[in-house]
C-alpha cells in the first residue's frame, strides 16, 4: 500500500488521496438473456477482500453485465463495503462503471454513492478507479476521498 499525505485537514473535512489492492473472493455469474458467444446480458454476485487504505473483507457486490461478443463489453455495479477507509471505521457503497476487452483487461471508474457512508465514514464522497488484468491475483485501486467532520 502506499499512501500520499492526506490533502487537508481542518473541523469540517478531511480529504486524501488513498490506494490499496483488492482480490476476488467470489464470482458467481448468471445469464439473465442473449446467445452465448454474442451480445447477451448477464448478472454477477461477487465478494471482494480489500487491503490497503480500505480495509475490508467479504463486500457484497452486485454487476450487470452487457456483452458484445465473448469477451468484450461493459458493466456496472454496486458493492457496499464494511470495515475501515484510512483507519475510519464505517460503511459506503461504491457505484462502479466499466468495460472489460478481448485482451482481458478490465477498466473500471466509481464513485461513492452520496448519503452512505456511515459510522465515522458519515458524509464519505469520493472517486476512484481500478484497472484489472487477466492473470493478476490482486488488482490496484486508488481513490479520492472526503469526510466531513
Amino acid at each position: 500500500m502506499t499512501k500520499e499525505p492526506i490533502g487537508t485537514t481542518t473541523t469540517d473535512k478531511t480529504t486524501g488521496t488513498v490506494t490499496g489492492t483488492f482480490t476476488f473472493a467470489g464470482w458467481d455469474e448468471q445469464p439473465v438473456v442473449g446467445a452465448d458467444g454474442g451480445a447477451r446480458i448477464a448478472h454477477a454476485a461477487v465478494v471482494n477482500d480489500y487491503t490497503g487504505a480500505v480495509e475490508a473483507t467479504g463486500t457484497s457486490c452486485e454487476y450487470t453485465i452487457a456483452y458484445t461478443s465473448e469477451t468484450v463489453g461493459a458493466f456496472v455495479g454496486y458493492e457496499f463495503v464494511d470495515g475501515k477507509l484510512d483507519g475510519r471505521a464505517g460503511s459506503f457503497v461504491i457505484e462502479q462503471r466499466g468495460s472489460f476487452g478481448a485482451d482481458g483487461t478490465i477498466r473500471c471508474s466509481f464513485t461513492v454513492l452520496p448519503g452512505s457512508g456511515t459510522g465515522d465514514l458519515a458524509g464519505l464522497t469520493g472517486a476512484g478507479s481500478f484497472t484489472a488484468r487477466e492473470g493478476q491475483s490482486t488488482t490496484p485501486y486508488s481513490l479520492d476521498y472526503a469526510v466531513e467532520g
